[in-house]
């Protein structure tokens, strides 16, 4: 592709932004009222100026290419930029803050991002927070769905999560480790123990998270996936664990990690075994996060501390 001599407008970056956002050229332009041809070609008009393809067309829409992924983290940053410049010396009302965060089940994520739209003092705000799969996390990411990722990694599934992520242009940044920990009910009677072991599990209901059709056992979002267990449920939302811990009994591995505002009828037991759990976020290895992921990441990191967690980095 030929590079335009000519410079790169902040109104194509707003455009480029948008068509990212939206999967679509036509949905861009109803959003921002214009029309659809004009939209188009002042897609077609960015990528000449840059000289490399950014958008892949097809009747569904528009998916970003390799190009256009690292391009769109550097647009992000520079209409993020000027939407703050104009606020403070315009005068221009705070902008609408866009953020995508895919997790694994984690209430400090949750909380983190309680915490940062209370402190956004944003009088509109457009937010993403999925609780989702594994895999499903990294391809959010790696397709710009979402902006950034948290998940974990061990000595069992390290590789092959460093191997997806290096495939797919995405780096995992630690947070902190954690001591891994069973989530029960209050009411359970290993509640007012002060550690249990694998053997006080043995006869309770294991709960995890279903990871779908790329059920490994490396995409688990529990450590000690490959154990066996006499009963064991599959389920696709914390709430659903949660009922069941009540419920059945049942139990779940993970961080020891717990809102008690969010879920005040769960409680965190050491689990006695030689592990420990990395907790970290991924991202896109060249692209710089906006403001308003490290502000997101700033708030869970302050979260953890909260728990008396050491934090990493």
């Amino acid at each position: 592709m030929t590079r335009d001599s000519s410079g790169i407008t902040l109104q194509q970056l707003h455009y480029f932004v948008e068509v990212a956002a939206e999967g679509s050229i036509s949905a861009a332009a109803d959003l921002l009222y214009v029309s659809q041809p004009t939209m188009s070609a002042a897609m077609k008009e960015l990528e000449a100026r840059v000289g490399r393809a950014l958008l892949l067309r097809s009747a569904r829409g528009v998916t970003l290419t390799v190009d256009g992924a690292e391009f769109l983290g550097y647009a992000r940053q520079v209409v993020e930029q000027v939407a703050l410049l104009e606020q403070r010396y315009l005068g221009r009302p705070p902008s609408r803050r866009l953020l995508g965060v895919s997790t694994q089940h984690y209430s400090f994520a949750v909380d983190a991002m309680v915490r940062m739209v209370r402190a956004s003092g944003a009088a509109e705000y457009e937010f993403s927070l999925r609780e989702t799969r594994t895999w499903e996390i990294i391809e959010d990411v790696r397709t710009l769905r979402s902006e950034l990722g948290i998940l974990y990694r061990n000595d069992f599934n390290g590789n092959v999560i460093d191997k997806l992520l290096r495939d797919s242009g995405l780096a995992f940044r630690p947070l902190f480790f954690a001591e891994p920990h069973i989530f029960i009910s209050r009411k359970n009677p290993l509640a007012s123990r002060d550690r249990v072991t694998l053997a006080d599990l043995a006869d309770l209901p294991r709960l995890t998270f279903d990871q779908g059709a790329n059920n490994s056992f490396y995409f688990a979002e529990e450590i000690l996936s490959t154990l066996s267990s006499k009963q064991e449920i599959r389920v696709s939302d914390r709430a659903t664990i949660f009922n069941l811990m009540i419920g059945l009994d049942g139990y779940t591995i993970s961080t020891g990690i717990i809102s008690d505002d969010l879920d005040p009828e769960i409680v965190a037991i050491p689990l006695d075994v030689d592990e420990r759990i990395e907790i970290g976020w991924i991202g896109h290895s060249t692209i710089p996060l906006t403001e308003q992921a490290q502000r997101y990441l700033a708030e869970v990191r302050a979260v953890v501390a909260g728990f008396g967690v050491a934090l990493l980095g």
